[in-house]
């Protein structure tokens, strides 16, 4: 056979036609290969493995054990809340009670202060009225003098000056002044 008949069709007939000591040699270095691999790198693959694994099992631990204590300090935080608007609600509530007391404390003072004014007031319109009635009864008596000495037309001495005061005293009714300022 011509070489170049061959050559197009030999190279594509290798690939198609089975070669026994090929395929040995292939099995073995398979063999040998797959030793080496179990060996050498299967195990560290299963190591690498296994502690990929231990370290996602302590991961998930740790987030359980971590949301354990979130869970657990969150219901602290809410009892610490709860305490706290216990808390404000009972300052709130002393605050409002002692605005009441101070509002009360405030209105008595102020009922005392008004009835102590009403009180002087009074007092005071009582002696503004005794004044008046004792300048009136001075000028009455002067005004009485007055005009005795125009009638009798001389001047009274002493005692009779006091006795015509005295008469005309008497007959004016003073008390029915006193308490008409009373009543105003």
């Amino acid at each position: 056979m011509p070489a170049a008949a061959l050559s197009p069709i030999a190279s594509r007939s290798f690939l198609i036609t089975p070669n026994v000591g090929i395929m040995i040699w292939t099995i073995v270095v398979f063999v040998i290969s797959l030793f080496i691999l179990r060996r050498a790198v299967f195990p560290q693959i299963g190591n690498a493995l296994d502690a990929r694994a231990k370290k996602i099992e302590g991961d998930i631990d740790t987030a359980t054990r971590t949301r354990e204590e979130a869970e657990e300090v969150l219901g602290e935080y809410r009892e610490r809340l709860k305490e706290a608007r216990a808390q404000s609600d009972e300052i709130v509530q002393r605050a409002r009670q002692a605005a009441e007391a101070h509002q009360k404390e405030a209105k008595e003072q102020g009922r005392e202060m008004v009835a102590e004014a009403t009180k002087r007031a009074q007092r005071e319109i009582e002696t503004a009225t005794q004044r008046a009635l004792d300048e009136l009864r001075r000028e009455v008596a002067d005004l009485t003098i007055m005009a005795a000495e125009k009638v009798t037309r001389k001047t009274l001495d002493t005692a009779d000056q006091r006795r015509l005061v005295e008469e005309a005293l008497a007959e004016l009714d003073f008390s029915s002044l006193s308490s008409d300022a009373h009543n105003n």
